[in-house]
């Protein structure tokens, strides 16, 4: 129930207009959001990658009903892969469709990905498009589709917890084209469309893995990203991925920031290859709302900090 308040608060305009102004609030937000500036955000992944470890930066928006919004956002995402490619920083970037315009029309919200998509090529970048709530996926596989007819350096990604998610993972193995961050998902779905259980997601997002990383999957160019900070989801794939002979840096594990930092630490010690997903910017409410849905532990951190404990 908590969750799903949460959930619904990251909508809540009233409630972000609060939040943002809360200084114990925007303090918090900084465990999870490298900052509101692109300078905040390029600092954190030269830490990050001085630790041995790989970004990938969001600039943070979604559900953009504007087209100047969307605009700035591409030429934001634009001049952050120059500074990248100019400082040599091991990170590429991800993005959300809705930041890009698709509830505008779809049609300029592909322009505007593929603009992005071409500048990073160009730099030898890579482009992840996140997924959004459910209403989001097909809109969100079939740009992707018509971008990887163009891109070899553009990925998606696939959500456990939804039941569709099999078959599409599956068809884009086929295709050729399965490029995927795997996660459990964080947005708030029925249960028709929905697994609820927590270890019926552990479950699905291990098998998931499990058919990227087959011999028969990785021929036909699958890479596995796992976006997972469970111990007992990540440590059945290691497993699974030395019993099949996978070589340790064709595949990654990925932590957002700001979570399980002795963990990414350890792992990267042990020679996993590691990822942390940046995000940064001003609209940085409905992120750090599902980070504190996410987990319990994350909301306990938020109410010490604005008691001032």
């Amino acid at each position: 129930m908590l969750r799903q308040i949460l959930i619904a608060l990251s909508h809540s305009g009233t409630m972000q207009r609060m939040t943002v102004d809360f200084p114990p609030a925007r303090r918090v937000a900084r465990r999870f959001v490298a900052g509101e500036s692109r300078e905040d955000a390029l600092q954190v992944i030269q830490k990050m990658n001085d630790g041995g470890v790989l970004v990938t930066l969001d600039y943070l928006g979604e559900h953009v009903t504007d087209k100047g919004l969307a605009r700035a956002s591409v030429e934001e995402y634009k001049t952050v892969l120059e500074t990248i490619g100019a400082r040599g920083l091991k990170s590429g970037v991800s993005l959300k469709l809705s930041a890009m315009g698709v509830h505008i029309d779809e049609t300029f919200c592909y322009d505007n990905v593929r603009e992005i998509v071409a500048v990073a090529r160009e730099k030898q970048r890579f482009v992840r498009i996140d997924m959004e709530e459910s209403a989001l996926v097909d809109t969100t596989l079939r740009i992707y589709r018509e971008l990887r007819q163009e891109f070899d350096n553009v990925g998606t990604v696939l959500q456990a917890y939804l039941h569709r998610t099999r078959g599409d993972l599956q068809a884009l193995i086929d295709e050729g084209i399965a490029d995927i961050r795997l996660v459990k998902g964080a947005y708030d779905e029925p249960p028709e469309i929905a697994w609820q259980d927590r270890a019926k997601i552990q479950e699905e997002i291990i098998d998931l893995s499990k058919m990227m990383l087959t011999p028969e999957a990785r021929e036909k160019g699958a890479r596995l990203a796992l976006g997972s900070h469970d111990d007992v989801v990540y440590n059945q794939v290691i497993a699974y991925a030395a019993d099949q002979g996978v070589a340790p840096d064709s595949w990654e594990i990925q932590f957002l920031y700001g979570i399980r930092r002795d963990e990414l630490r350890r792992l990267v010690a042990e020679g996993h290859r590691m990822r942390v997903y940046v995000p940064y910017g001003e609209s940085w409410y409905p992120y750090f709302m599902r980070r504190l849905a996410e987990r319990p532990a994350n909301l306990l951190f938020f109410l010490r900090a604005a008691a001032g404990r």
